[in-house]
């Protein structure tokens, strides 16, 4: 199989925090919204961080979507979330949630209760995931997907989560509207690794931590690594035990209008998902505090 060359490697951007409780790494940085990353979005990546005890959740309140998905993979703690189409469930250490927005709702996302009275370590990554115009006015869909329901991989030197797509056989849990892969992969220091994609895709390593060796450039920091469309293989060498998401898929092929909370193709849906929610055509949700204890 060919192996794909790296084009280029973008360096985790300054952090910046998304409400209280997610101190984030835009990984995408310039790519996102742009054709080059399609059919993927955007990803944030919250570092380990440690939160002190508190009465109060942090976290995010009440804000739109329309139009595309959030896939919330967390590393350490726990993620409430509830949302205007009557979703919400509680997530912690190898969980997932995937939420499709579609024609649009609101939703919040904060530390779980308990998390925030104990306080301790949080870290996570949310990816957003684009749909296609045919599928953008999908009614909103929440799904939880458990650790214990996501296919591992044993890889010679580490291991490999099938959170959607498929790998070696062995299929994610998450229902897609469009062909895509998305891989929670953990490696030991010196594993050399061939991890196998569809030639002609879209495909990326976004690491999160360690150190690896493509095609003689060494990457040692937080950051996004493209790969050429042409080739069967990512091959890359682990310099120092690393974790990553790996993300691959068919590139949608139509416009992106991207502003805010709402991805379409058109910059008249865009208004229209403005005004719609202004409308509160988008649900209501509850303040988080008025739910109890």
């Amino acid at each position: 199989m060919a192996a794909r060359q790296p084009v280029s490697f973008l360096p985790a951007p300054a952090p910046h925090w998304v409400g209280d409780g997610f101190r984030v790494f835009p990984l995408f940085a310039d790519l996102a919204f742009r054709e080059e990353v399609s059919p993927f979005l955007m990803l944030d990546y919250a570092a380990p961080h440690v939160f002190p005890p508190r009465e109060t959740p942090p976290g995010v309140g009440a804000h739109p979507h329309r139009g595309f998905e959030t896939v919330t993979v967390v590393y350490d703690g726990e993620i409430e979330h509830r949302d205007s189409a009557g979703n919400a469930g509680t997530i912690g250490p190898g969980d997932v949630q995937w939420m499709t927005a579609g024609a649009g709702l609101l939703h919040e996302e904060f530390h779980s209760r308990e998390q925030s009275k104990r306080g301790g370590l949080v870290s996570m990554a949310q990816l957003w995931v684009n749909l296609p115009a045919k599928n953008k006015s999908t009614p909103p869909a929440y799904q939880t997907i458990l650790k214990e329901q996501i296919p591992l991989v044993d890889l010679v030197g580490g291991s490999l989560r099938v959170i959607a797509g498929a790998y070696a056989g062995a299929k994610g849990p998450a229902r897609l509207f469009s062909d895509l892969h998305v891989w929670d992969v953990e490696l030991k220091e010196g594993s050399a690794m061939q991890l196998d994609v569809t030639s002609g895709d879209t495909a990326m390593i976004a690491l999160f931590s360690g150190a690896i060796d493509v095609a003689e450039h060494k990457i040692a920091q937080p950051g996004l690594l493209m790969f050429a469309t042409e080739g069967e293989s990512l091959v890359f060498r682990v310099d120092s035990k690393a974790k990553m998401l790996v993300l691959s898929g068919k590139p949608i092929g139509e416009p992106i209008a991207a502003q805010g909370p709402f991805v379409m193709n058109t910059q008249s849906e865009i208004h229209q998902a403005i005004a719609d929610f202004r409308a509160g055509k988008m649900g209501r949700l509850e303040d988080f505090e008025s739910q109890g204890a």
